[in-house]
């Protein structure tokens, strides 16, 4: 994973796309795209376009923006985020898992959520509170809360417990379906009570 994150040099702008959606990444890799283009056109492509003192300033242009955009990208790179959790926020979790253990699911979710306000980028307590949504039925919630937590660097290190939930969702979706589909087909062809009457 590190090895990865260390590839986004290669290209202007792209650590802080790639790592944080930074709309100036966006345009810096986007400059540096535009630029190699126009630079490998002009030379190979359509090569009686321009003269070669204009290909040379091209070419050393096109290398001055990579060597300066890597060198400050590389000197700034973007730490991974992390879910660093501070002491209350400890104490928090382990009162939100004890009552969690304890079905005690009002209590649960209170912690968690003040846990999240202090803690917002904790991984552990977001699977929990996915978790503890699907296990009293709001399954929607359960669902976004889920899918966000399987989007964010967060959520890499959960992410087949964050599998598992979303398999136990679909699959209580289907026996949900599967009780409700009957019921409603043996309500539509009863004939109806007070028809005598």
């Amino acid at each position: 994973m590190h090895a990865a994150r260390h590839l986004t040099l290669l290209w202007p702008g792209l650590p802080w796309l790639w790592l944080r959606g930074s709309l100036t990444g966006l345009v810096l890799a986007l400059a540096f795209g535009v630029a190699v283009d126009v630079a490998v056109l002009t030379t190979w492509i359509w090569t009686g376009l321009v003269e070669p003192p204009f290909l040379i300033a091209l070419w050393t242009a096109t290398a001055a923006i990579w060597l300066v955009s890597t060198a400050s990208a590389a000197a700034a790179f973007p730490p991974p985020i992390r879910s660093v959790r501070p002491e209350e926020a400890d104490r928090l979790f382990l009162e939100a898992r004890d009552a969690y253990l304890a079905r005690d699911w009002v209590a649960a979710e209170a912690r968690l959520r003040v846990l999240l306000d202090i803690a917002p980028t904790d991984g552990e307590a977001q699977l929990l509170l996915g978790t503890l949504l699907r296990r009293v039925g709001r399954t929607t919630e359960a669902r976004q809360a889920l899918e966000k937590l399987s989007r964010s660097d967060s959520g890499s290190v959960w992410r087949d417990a964050i599998a598992a939930e979303l398999d136990r969702l679909d699959a209580d979706a289907k026996a949900l379906q599967s009780v409700i589909l009957p019921l409603a087909a043996a309500a539509q062809t009863a004939p109806p009570r007070n028809a005598a009457a």
